[in-house]
């Protein structure tokens, strides 16, 4: 979740780990390293978000219940705090041809103070020491910040192209809780199970024997528990996000199966496709944007079949307590937009959550996550944090803590020289 956000550092460097065949990689090699910081003035508190006094309608509804539709946005506070990952907004600090930033600032009056983070953990700190309006957060933490009360519902009438995002993202655990919603979907991804040349085969292949890479997230615990779902009914997992302690262990267990120095966890693009060029590795965990890549530069590789597709949706949220809220609107109305997602998924290598961005630069990227395909859509099993009362659905389960930490002792107990691919 956000882990692409971290490759636009290092994507420039791809053509060259795979040599000759990586020509096709270093035409999408572009780098972004910059933070936007343009001068702001300090904001002026006021209050909930919605339109303010002096806007067509001059509601201002509770952030703590269901908001009433809106007939419009009130006029932009002049400035807006914005929380994401790298890579997730530009400016044209990395090219002049990749910048969403100042075309938004222009047209809505609302200056942006932008900070980027590279981890979920990293967001989490940062958001809770206050300022910001928006944020783009992973499933993960969206589900925390709900619960602790620390976002806002939404007036999705204020929101144009909300209803052209699927229903399938919209409607994701922790972006709604009863009427309300709180999240507007913006990138996507998919993991999917590859081998190279004759690796292995299977739902539990990924976990064997052979050197494997695996993506360095608490939440590719879902992924192994999958892997059982389909060989070991008797565990009688229904959702791999919400796992009781016994069903934990069994995913645990067999991660720690195929633990050894041929075992890759990897964090960015760059290290992965430098263990699969490399062969280093003979099976891996990956996303469409990889295999679009090795397609690219003529070398394919062969997609499992029979393994489920998790993935995760990052979307953009509202502080509680905004000091700029109808900034904040417009934000949403923009970055919901196909002016800022066509470009946002080109850069990214994930998927736009509005499906009218698919053309242009962000073709490519469509077609490698089928973004129109609606059948393909419903077949991923989209990460929510996991919860002790199992996403709502009764028993006792294993919250989100428990599985970073969990997560945290498998790699604690790797053997030592065993090889870990990160920054």
């Amino acid at each position: 979740m956000g882990l692409m956000g971290r490759d636009r550092l290092r994507r420039a460097r791809l053509g060259a780990v795979l040599g000759a065949g990586g020509l096709a990689l270093a035409a999408l090699a572009q780098v972004g390293t910059a933070s936007a910081t343009p001068s702001v003035r300090s904001p002026t508190p006021s209050g909930t978000p919605v339109a303010t006094p002096g806007s067509e309608s001059g509601a201002t509804p509770s952030a703590t219940s269901s908001p009433a539709p809106s007939a419009s946005i009130g006029k932009g506070e002049g400035t807006l705090r914005v929380l994401t990952f790298q890579g997730y907004v530009e400016y044209g600090g990395a090219s002049s041809r990749v910048n969403w930033l100042t075309p938004f600032e222009r047209e809505s009056g609302c200056v942006v103070k932008l900070d980027r983070v590279r981890t979920s953990e990293e967001m989490a700190a940062r958001f809770t020491e206050g300022g910001y309006d928006v944020l783009s957060a992973t499933p993960d933490l969206a589900g925390l910040l709900v619960e602790q009360g620390k976002v806002a519902p939404l007036d999705t009438a204020l929101v144009a192209d909300y209803r052209r995002i699927p229903k399938r993202l919209r409607e994701l655990p922790g972006l709604r809780e009863d009427d309300r919603v709180y999240g507007i979907p913006y990138l996507w991804g998919v993991n999917r199970v590859v081998r190279g040349g004759d690796g292995p085969r299977g739902p539990l292949a990924l976990y064997g024997a052979a050197p494997a890479a695996i993506r360095n997230s608490p939440l590719s615990i879902a992924d192994a528990a999958l892997a059982l779902k389909g060989t070991r009914p008797q565990l009688k997992i229904k959702d791999p996000f919400q796992l009781t302690p016994a069903q934990l262990d069994a995913a645990m267990r067999l991660l720690a199966e195929g633990e050894g120095p041929g075992r890759v966890y990897w964090d960015g693009s760059l290290d992965l496709v430098r263990a699969l060029s490399a062969e280093q590795v003979r099976i891996a965990q990956v996303l469409p944007y990889h295999l679009d890549l090795f397609q690219r530069a003529d070398r394919p590789m062969k997609v499992l079949k029979g393994v489920p597709a998790t993935g995760w949706v990052d979307s953009w949220m509202l502080a509680a307590k905004p000091a700029s809220p109808n900034c904040a609107y417009r934000w949403l109305n923009w970055m919901s937009s196909v002016r800022a997602q066509r470009p946002a998924a080109a850069w990214t290598g994930l998927a736009p959550a509005n499906p009218e961005a698919c053309g242009g630069r962000a073709r490519r990227i469509c077609e490698a996550y089928q973004v129109r395909d609606d059948r393909r859509l419903r077949d991923v099993l989209f990460a929510a944090r996991p919860t002790r009362d199992c996403g709502g659905q009764g028993g006792e389960c294993t919250d989100y803590a428990g599985w970073a930490e969990r997560w945290k002792s498998l790699r604690a107990s790797s053997e030592p020289g065993k090889q870990r691919i990160s920054d």
